[in-house]
């Protein structure tokens, strides 16, 4: 299971001061500057505030210059002086190239920030819970003044000369409720966050207000979805769904709804005769499955023969499946399961490779670090790219040591291949979620540009996912719903009959895989056991259904309503036992595999006709040898091919614009 203590940086803002006192003014060395920052501890919101030296310890990393232009490692010896250190072919670019950090014991496990505890100047933490008021002040700048609870006593107030006092309040909305106070629009009042959701709740019954609400997924369903998805689709549904007392909205409104989260979705309401006869299929039993350790350094040199290419890869990946790598293998592993190198070039072949890709990546980072200011002024796209590349950067894993203080070369590596990767998609840019699916390969490499190519691979199968459109979305939950009919019809019918057949839950899960889901340890490890393409096709889809599987005798004996399923799985986060929960993955493909009157359209999905890892049989649309009144199972899209497989069976060149007319019916 997850660590039992866990915290999560929800927004954080370096350059707040607090000054001696309101009645004096202030001199510059009598300000305190600090980081400000909103954690999750253990479910619970704490508002923290730190002077800058408390921040950052940076005895023991190496750390790129400011400039982007060499690594550098802080030497804390007496006189403080920054040594460089040299690198092979890339530093003839100038250009940072890898990250390291020293050995270093951590008694306080991965995940968390390792901060002194020792109380100075300035420094507080108090709960959300406990605050009671915030009165905003301009005097050339904003400042905010935090009222606490009568047993709690108030902290100083904070100065935000260089900005971010709006951020920090929209952040805190998504925790509490700030409303102002009719005679003082200076004062916002803070509800409790039981309180604020039955009075957000109340309020997007109004009609203005849920239209306000419809218009922000419309304008980007991905902020909506990783902001604040558990919250605003919980109200939401609820406004169309009405009290408890009243009827249930008819499920054509529910599917308009759907319709505005997921444009594009066409979702067939009407009734036709023979849908509600459902035959179920007998499966059988679930065979039992063992998992084993990780592969080792040792056992991965022996499948590598004298001039490095790789051996008995079927064997290798088969072992890499039921254990996953030892850390130490993953940085030369990866670029192997991820298609950056070929399992069959030799060492010399991917060193040669390697010097090429490293002049065809710096070649496009020049592009975007090329462009002047009065260039960039005329160039709005690129502005959008990098104010949501850095807004993004500075809350993503910033509990991981990696990434964690000011100034953190980490972070200006994930900026920089970010904005690198805009210049190689131009397309498709950058999308909010990304930063997330980069994270955890930049801190395996711990090199820029192999972290940029292998996510390059990762993005090539992701890639649907942020499309405009969400192709990849929309067939995914399509197929996912076709799994869970076909393995408890019963679970099916109840999530439908609570207004949850459409999956909404699932919609972090599937679009970065996870990452918000498991710890970051566990994601390594679910990620590398994907990327092997066995033991089928889609093996992200049965361990979506392994989870719910885990949950479903809970969330039908509780008799679980839409807010409360919705509620159970967000609250899954950060609990879940990864190996447990690829064993069952696994025994449900097992299950399925055995099945002697399988689906077509199951077959399709999980591509028992074709190799794992191959894709379904090519043809776009929908599959036509798919009979949905066998098992009440809703047709699947297929893909076409393309000449790269993917581990997900998601493929940047099968959009069909056609394969979303899809009958959801029961």
């Amino acid at each position: 299971m997850a660590a039992d203590s866990l915290l999560k940086v929800i927004f954080e803002h370096e350059g707040v001061f607090i000054h001696p006192s309101s009645d004096e003014n202030p001199s510059e060395d009598s300000l305190v500057s600090g980081f400000l920052r909103i954690v999750d501890k253990d479910a619970e919101v704490f508002v923290e505030f730190k002077p800058v030296e408390e921040t950052v310890d940076t005895s023991n990393m190496l750390c790129a210059g400011k400039d982007s232009s060499s690594v550098m490692e802080w030497d804390q010896c007496p006189g403080e002086k920054l040594l460089e250190s040299q690198h092979s072919y890339e530093t003839e670019w100038d250009m940072v190239n890898a990250v390291s950090f020293k050995k270093k014991s951590c008694t306080n496990g991965e995940g968390t920030l390792n901060h002194s505890h020792e109380k100075s100047r300035g420094a507080f933490s108090f709960a959300l819970s406990d605050l009671r008021s915030i009165i905003l002040k301009e005097e050339g700048w904003t400042f905010l003044v935090l009222k606490l609870k009568e047993s709690c006593s108030s902290p100083p107030a904070l100065h935000f000369h260089q900005g971010g006092s709006k951020e920090f309040l929209e952040s805190l909305r998504r925790f509490a409720l700030l409303s102002e106070v009719p005679e003082d629009g200076s004062c916002l009042l803070v509800s409790s966050p039981i309180k604020a959701l039955s009075q957000s709740f109340e309020n997007l019954l109004d009609d203005n207000n849920f239209g306000l609400i419809q218009q922000k997924f419309r304008k980007d369903p991905y902020v909506a979805t990783l902001g604040g998805f558990s919250k605003v689709t919980n109200y939401i549904f609820d406004a169309f769904r009405g009290t408890e007392e009243q009827h249930q909205r008819p499920p054509e409104e529910v599917a308009d709804l759907l319709g505005e989260v997921l444009p594009g979705l066409e979702i067939n309401q009407q009734e036709e005769p023979g849908f509600e006869v459902i035959t179920r299929i007998d499966l059988g039993t679930r065979p039992e499955v063992t998992r084993t350790g990780p592969l080792s350094s040792e056992d991965w040199s022996k499948h590598q023969d004298a001039e490095g290419r790789m051996i008995n890869i079927s064997r290798l990946k088969q072992t890499i499946f039921k254990g996953g790598l030892s850390h130490a293998v993953r940085k030369e592993a990866w670029k192997f399961l991820l298609g950056y190198v070929p399992w069959d070039s030799s060492l010399e072949e991917r060193k040669i490779a390697q010097r090429a890709k490293t002049d065809e990546y710096f070649k496009m980072k020049l592009q975007w670090k090329s462009v002047s200011e009065e260039q960039e002024r005329r160039n709005s796209r690129l502005r959008d790219y990098r104010s949501l590349i850095e807004k993004d950067v500075n809350r993503t894993d910033r509990s991981n040591h990696f990434y964690e203080g000011i100034d953190n070369p980490g972070l200006v590596l994930l900026h920089d291949i970010l904005m690198t990767y805009c210049m190689f998609d131009f397309d498709l840019g950058y999308v909010q979620g990304m930063s997330d699916l980069l994270s955890p390969i930049l801190y395996v490499m711990e090199s820029e540009v192999d972290a940029f190519w292998c996510f390059v691979s990762f993005m090539d199968q992701m890639h649907q996912n942020f499309e405009e459109q969400m192709q990849g979305m929309k067939t995914q939950l399509i197929q996912l719903g076709t799994l869970l009919r076909l393995l408890d019809l019963s679970f099916w019918n109840y999530l439908e009959s609570q207004d949850s057949g459409f999956l909404y839950f699932c919609f972090r899960w599937l679009l970065i895989r996870f990452k918000r889901e498991l710890s970051f340890h566990d994601v390594l490890r679910l990620w590398e056991v994907m990327w092997t393409g066995l033991p089928c096709d889609n093996f992200h889809l049965l361990v979506c259904c392994a989870i719910l599987d885990s949950e479903k005798q809970k969330i039908m004996e509780e008799n679980y309503g839409f807010n409360e399923i919705l509620k159970h799985i967000n609250e899954l986060s950060m609990k879940l036992d990864i190996e447990e929960v690829l064993q069952k993955a696994e025994g449900i493909c097992q299950q399925i595999r055995s099945c002697k009157d399988l689906p077509p359209s199951i077959s399709v999905i999980l591509g028992f006709g074709a190799a794992p890892g191959q894709g379904p049989a090519p043809g776009p649309g929908l599959d036509p040898d798919s009979d949905v009144r066998d098992c009440g199972i809703a047709p699947v899209l297929r893909p076409a091919p393309r000449p790269e497989a993917c581990s997900n069976g998601l493929l940047r060149e099968s959009s069909s614009h056609n394969g979303c007319r899809v009958a959801f019916m029961s």
